[in-house]
């Protein structure tokens, strides 16, 4: 059987948050095909600390919903299961569910099987890449009974 850890660090306290039990859900099922034992990190932060993440690693002013850190394993060294980091600030989740007329429930694990997707080397840098990713984003989240993310709903802009 393979093992699934996750750590989370919860710099902000919001009853709005997801359980771990939903954040484990949620990683299990972007996991899904994934062969290998696998470690994430969660950290749930305030806008501040993403504002100063977002400039530091991107180069990019203003908080985003999230970014993630691929562990590279150093050469010669074996037995770490560390997928990754995945750094979430609350305050734009909340903002971009009110502003998309989407549950937070649902924008949340949407966020969370997009960034353990980019752990396993998804991206959406080109529009073949982004078909792939995205395809695979709406497959894991229609199993969860969670609408088509990138349909747009009624009542936007």
């Amino acid at each position: 059987m393979l093992l699934r850890q996750l750590a989370v660090q919860r710099i902000v306290d919001l009853e709005s948050l997801p359980s771990d039990a939903d954040l484990q859900l949620w990683v299990e099922k972007a996991l899904a095909d994934y062969s290998q034992d696998a470690e994430v990190v969660i950290r749930i932060v305030d806008a501040q600390e993403m504002i100063e993440l977002n400039s530091q690693y991107r180069g990019k002013q203003g908080a985003t919903n999230i970014l993630s850190f691929p562990f590279e394993l150093p050469e010669g060294v074996e037995g770490i299961d560390l997928l990754g980091d995945l750094v979430i600030c609350a305050a734009v989740l909340e903002q971009e569910a009110e502003q998309q007329n989407k549950s937070l429930g649902a924008h949340w694990a949407h966020i969370i099987i997009h960034g353990v997707l980019h752990l396993l080397g998804y991206d959406h840098l080109t529009d073949d890449d982004a078909i792939e990713m995205e395809s695979k984003e709406i497959l894991l989240l229609q199993q969860l009974h969670i609408d088509n993310p990138y349909q747009e709903k009624e009542g936007n802009g």
